[in-house]
């Protein structure tokens, strides 16, 4: 019951908050200063032809009769054309989603198998040397520009290195795609049989994956030390050492009670990472969601600005209804306030 009651409130929460982030996303990107009526009309375009232009787009209606055509359009299941593309937004995104995944969740799985097991040693042995250079590890990941990360990558192992193809896709431009199954390159080649787009599609990955992961470790890393330094100090682990528990099963009581927490982080480190590959995407020429979206924002694409936005949006709801489910079957207390 409890699993249901949490569902019909998430889902009766959806609808004011997506029609939320549509309102202040459509606001937002019209009133950021951008014109992509020039842009579109070319330079040369006249006072007539821009009129023209702005009419076929709606553009010369008041604000608010835009937002409520754009809105009914929306519950359609009609997210509009793209203004540079010319081709349905949605269509765009859900041809770019794979992509997208391919970096997101290979990264923050890595990040959270490097990240969790360091952050648990340095919380079990605090202001030993293992504490200290990690904790110096965690705070230069967290204080690396994203983009300067890739760049640097790219330098290193590119450039000087030649370990590495160039950031230019998903797949070596002397290759074909392999036939669109699942729009990962890796697992459509893999499944086709094609061992040489196979590789190509791998060492692609590393770096852009390994960046990723990078980004996602550093938080991961001092969250989960904190967390379960927190869990340590608690009334019942105290408890527990006065009644002379060994070492191990303490461990094993603060793993479990710090379980819920670091769930809850990671899924919020997902979240977050959406907008943060986006700058990895750019940097790599990756042609995810990310980079779609980042390109419609410098362009001033406000059809695809909007759909990004909601798409994000969505993401994290779905993300943090799936933490609530988990959190409810994992640990049973909390069904006591769902």
């Amino acid at each position: 019951m409890p699993i249901r009651r949490i569902l019909l409130r998430r889902l009766a929460l959806l609808v004011p908050l997506l029609l939320g982030v549509l309102f202040f996303t459509f606001m937002l990107v019209r009133l950021s200063g951008q014109d992509p009526v020039a842009m579109l009309a070319g330079p040369t375009a006249t006072v007539e032809e821009l009129r023209a232009v702005r009419q076929s787009l709606a553009l010369d209606q008041p604000l608010w009769v835009q937002f409520t055509t754009y809105l009914g359009h929306v519950v359609q299941g009609d997210f509009g054309r793209s203004w540079i593309s010319n081709r349905p937004v949605l269509e765009d995104i859900l041809s770019r989603i794979p992509a997208t995944l391919e970096l997101l969740l290979p990264g923050l799985l890595i990040g959270a198998a490097v990240g969790i097991p360091v952050g648990l040693r340095a919380a079990f042995r605090p202001n030993r040397a293992f504490d200290q250079v990690s904790r110096f590890l965690s705070l230069f990941g967290f204080s690396v520009p994203t983009y300067w990360l890739g760049l640097m990558a790219l330098f290193v192992f590119f450039y000087l290195l030649e370990w590495a193809p160039p950031g230019m896709g998903r797949i070596s431009l002397m290759l074909s795609p392999p036939p669109n199954v699942t729009g990962s390159y890796l697992l459509d080649a893999i499944i086709a049989g094609d061992w040489e787009a196979a590789r190509s599609a791998l060492s692609q990955l590393v770096l852009p994956v390994g960046c990723v992961a990078v980004i996602s470790a550093a938080p991961i890393i001092k969250q989960c030390r904190a967390i379960v330094l927190d869990v340590l100090a608690s009334d019942y682990v105290r408890y527990a050492r006065a009644q002379g528990l060994p070492a191990r099963l303490i461990r094993a009581v603060a793993l479990r009670n710090s379980t819920t927490p670091l769930v809850t982080f990671v899924a919020t480190e997902l979240t977050s990472l959406v907008g943060t590959v986006s700058l990895i995407e750019y940097v790599f020429s990756w042609g995810g969601v990310g980079q779609y979206g980042l390109s419609a924002i410098i362009a001033g694409d406000f059809t695809a600005v909007q759909a990004y936005v909601l798409l994000l949006a969505l993401f994290s709801v779905l993300v943090f209804l799936a933490v609530d489910i988990f959190v409810l079957l994992f640990e049973p207390r909390a069904t006591v306030t769902a």
